[in-house]
């Protein structure tokens, strides 16, 4: 008969040993590895989502149609791809509190408001907390069921009774299993917690939220394997200084991975964004040098997002080269090519590069705007309020051209800009624009005689 052994795992990446180490061999951290105890597998021919283990031809397989359910939270539908899919799991993440329970508190009150039985089982907080969390957020009077429980066991014993059409953990961390030694939150613990409550979710139709920590690098705590088991990978971004967030796809089996939900952090509660631009220039400063609007593109949704360059004489021997919110290298590239086609000086200039409002780009369609932000604080010379700047900027000093460049500018006409800058091949695609002026550039010199 097998018995249960000993064995070191890394609580950062899942790396296991049969004895100790000081340093992580696979991904380098050190004091991470922690003593578990490992049972012996069981044998189980039973399928764990209850479909026939017998292989089927594709075309025989009978489609039932993608049944979404949607949480009338807007943002998060659009980020879902248009809702949840039944059975199926989703992963959110973020910082401590950036509003992950927030979000998924609301969530459950809306489904449940809609019809749906939804079991919300948390580990961290006591009911009565709950209660007025959520009487704060204005869902007190929901008839969502609320489980305070960290028993794996538990958790299904019940959720098997209530036959829930959505359960939701907050967080999987403190999900323990009678059948590991290990502590709660430990690679063991995670790994067999989630994969027990993915099953349930498969086997019974149940869409399932899990919440899960982040480490101090801002990646999900506990294994990557977590990651594989789900369908759904959000992470909350947004800095806790600033009242809007951001939710991102990481990983979607049922959408795209590339749109975006914007919500605005009140007193009430997280309150989706349905026009991101006006937030983002909300409070953009009117005849300042160093300021630009550039137009991201996010998924299917065109985002209108301000850049601000400060260029100061540096006192030290190296300047430096800060970015916030959009790729340092990038920066180090741009300036180069500034200073090489433009022929400004910048060799001794410390240069800081910042997305107002803590959003993240990470698009080629910025570098022209980047570049004019860093002249513009430089020269000390403001670019025109109204107007805007996209396009890739290579090597050569010749503006590329960009995607989706008519979603872009009819979002700039929408906000009242007036003239937009371009790259000359993407003008010619988008045509006559009524209210927006088109100017088509090839190269930096066209673009330094339209602006300066």
């Amino acid at each position: 008969m097998a018995r249960e052994r000993t064995l070191f795992s890394c609580q950062s990446c899942g790396y296991q040993t049969p004895k100790w180490l000081g340093r992580c061999p696979d991904c380098g951290q050190w004091e991470s590895l922690v003593e578990e105890r490992v049972a012996p597998a069981k044998a189980n021919r039973k399928s764990a989502t209850g479909t026939s283990s017998r292989p089927t031809p594709l075309a025989d397989i009978a489609g039932e149609g993608e049944e979404r359910r949607t949480t009338a939270i807007g943002e998060l539908d659009r980020v879902l791809g248009g809702g949840m899919v039944a059975g199926s799991a989703i992963l959110i993440g973020g910082d401590p509190g950036i509003g992950k329970s927030t979000l998924l508190l609301q969530a459950s009150a809306s489904l449940a408001a809609s019809g749906a039985k939804v079991l919300y089982v948390s580990g961290e907080e006591s009911a009565q907390q709950i209660r007025m969390r959520g009487e704060r957020l204005g869902v007190g009077a929901s008839t969502a069921s609320i489980l305070c429980e960290t028993s794996l066991e538990r958790i299904l014993e019940i959720a098997e009774e209530l036959a829930p059409d959505v359960i939701a953990v907050d967080s999987i961390q403190t999900v323990t299993t009678g059948e590991l030694a290990s502590a709660a939150g430990s690679i063991g613990q995670v790994r067999e917690s989630a994969a027990r409550l993915v099953a349930f979710s498969k086997r019974n139709g149940a869409a399932c939220f899990l919440v899960g920590h982040v480490t101090k690098e801002g990646a999900l705590a506990g294994p990557r394997v977590l990651e594989h088991m789900v369908d759904t990978v959000l992470y909350f971004e947004g800095d806790r200084g600033h009242t809007f967030r951001v939710l991102r796809a990481v990983k979607n089996r049922f959408g795209s991975t590339n749109e975006i939900g914007v919500f605005e952090m009140k007193d009430s509660g997280l309150a989706p964004v349905v026009n991101p631009s006006e937030l983002f220039l909300s409070e953009r400063p009117v005849g300042v040098a160093g300021s630009v609007v550039v137009a991201a593109i996010e998924g299917t949704r065109p985002i209108l997002v301000e850049l601000q360059a400060l260029v100061t004489p540096s006192p030290f021997g190296t300047p430096r080269r800060t970015t916030l919110g959009i790729d340092s290298n990038r920066l180090a590239l741009l300036v180069a090519v500034l200073e090489k086609k433009v022929g400004l000086q910048l060799t001794g200039q410390d240069i800081f590069l910042n997305v107002a409002g803590g959003f993240s780009i990470d698009e080629p369609a910025a570098d022209l705007g980047a570049i004019a932000a860093v002249a513009s604080s430089f020269l000390d010379r403001p670019i025109e309020p109204g107007t805007l700047l996209i396009g890739e900027v290579g090597l050569a000093g010749e503006v590329r051209a960009i995607h989706q460049a008519e979603a872009r500018v009819r979002e700039a006409r929408k906000m009242g800009f007036r003239r937009c800058l371009l790259p000359t091949a993407s003008e010619r695609r988008v045509g006559a624009s009524d209210g927006c002026e088109l100017v088509g550039v090839e190269s930096l010199d066209a673009v330094w005689k339209v602006l300066f």
